[in-house]
């Protein structure tokens, strides 16, 4: 109950804090779920290129997608002035080279204090309609920006009450004069918590993944993109038996997207049976997925399944980074739970009352295994991963 005050408190204050500057929370998922099409691009606009049949995000009508805001939003993800301590960026947690992950288990913040979550991939971050790992409240990037800024629970960049020493370091770098003024120079005063947030929410949008092999063969009709295998994998992926699809549907390979032509919320979060420490369901009180907002008991262990783009490099996996391999987490869906035989979590999740229903026992062999992981690789966009538009400007 503790950290679902802490969450609400801190996401409340930021947002009052954020009031005085500037209304974010208009950001939020009915205005991101706005048709982008409609609204009338800026001249500067960036340019999102992206293959036929691929979706667009939906851009809030009040956070236009420009080169200025994006390139501001890049020299602040990168920047450890964003920390208190300076010793941590955005960047720390989410590294390119692993798809915007930070290969740990669970993360650490600027001041060494562990988070309870492993860090999620910013892969297509933009198209989700659900942020974080368990929150039904962050509606919008600029928002969720706010919990590792300024977030006590645990201290992640450690902001919290450091806002003016904050925009005081950014002031202070000549190249954030030209940024701000060119990202924000109508407003009477460019240097502001609001347009940190905004800035960091473009430029994270324009991480999108759209060239790995499978890419290449849906979209760009390569029919050698994909070998035997992974093609054998795809149609696994996609059967019943197996029903991976159903919480790792469509092109972001996540039942919880949106786009510029999203018509409902698609919002899903999801109990896979990692646990049952009570034998009546209950996960372990460091993390209760979205029961430790909502405080509903059939809440207990529900996560949202992430984007499955990029999957091979963001290892290890689960919420809490408790699966070290995918070879282990498709032993864990093989099962239909995980059981955990001794320790502090002990107990059979195969057997969770909360479980979702499309997690259960498959009979799975090898060679169906080999295909799915095959399959799993071949979302790997490499350019991606490597592509300067993305990486550290400093």
């Amino acid at each position: 109950m503790a950290a679902r005050r802490s969450l609400a408190t801190t996401l409340a204050a930021s947002l009052a804090l954020l009031s005085a500057c500037g209304d974010v929370a208009a950001s939020g998922a009915d205005a991101g779920a706005a048709d982008a099409g409609s609204v009338t691009p800026p001249e500067d606009a960036y340019p999102l290129t992206l293959p036929t049949g691929y979706p667009r995000p939906a851009i809030p009508a009040d956070e236009p997608l420009t080169r200025p805001r994006v390139e501001l939003g890049r020299h602040l993800f990168y920047d450890r002035r964003l920390s208190a301590n300076g010793t941590q960026s955005c960047a720390s947690c989410h590294v390119q080279s692993l798809a915007f992950t930070d290969g740990l288990a669970a993360s650490v913040g600027s001041t060494g204090e562990a988070h309870f979550r492993n860090a999620m991939s910013l892969t297509n971050v933009g198209y989700s309609s659900a942020l974080t790992w368990a929150s039904p409240i962050l509606g919008s990037l600029a928002e969720q920006a706010l919990i590792p800024m300024f977030g006590e629970f645990p201290v992640e960049l450690g902001l919290a009450g450091g806002e003016d020493a904050l925009l005081a370091r950014l002031r202070a770098e000549p190249r954030y004069e030209r940024l701000f003024l060119d990202a924000f120079g109508a407003e009477p005063d460019p240097f502001t918590v609001r347009n940190i947030v905004v800035a960091l929410a473009a430029f994270e949008r324009t991480l999108i993944s759209y060239r790995s092999p499978y890419d290449r063969a849906t979209y760009g009709g390569d029919a050698s993109a994909l070998d035997d295998s992974a093609r054998r994998g795809l149609a696994l992926f996609f059967e019943e038996r197996f029903d991976c699809f159903h919480c790792h549907g469509g092109f972001n390979f996540s039942q919880s997207t949106r786009h510029d032509g999203t018509a409902f919320d698609e919002t899903e979060f999801h109990n896979t049976g990692l646990y049952d420490v009570d034998g009546r369901g209950s996960y372990p009180a460091t993390d209760t997925g979205i029961a430790r907002v909502t405080s509903d008991p059939l809440d207990m262990g529900r996560f949202r399944a992430p984007t499955l783009r990029n999957v091979a490099l963001t290892a290890p996996y689960f919420h809490d980074g408790s699966a070290a391999t995918l070879d282990d987490v498709l032993d864990h869906y093989a099962r239909g739970g995980r059981l955990i035989e001794s320790g502090p979590n002990a107990g059979d999740g195969a057997n969770n009352p909360f479980k979702s229903p499309f997690v259960r026992p498959i009979a799975i062999t090898p060679g169906e295994r080999a295909d799915l992981l095959a399959f799993l690789r071949a979302l790997t966009d490499d350019e991606f991963v490597r592509d300067p538009r993305h990486a550290d400007p400093w």
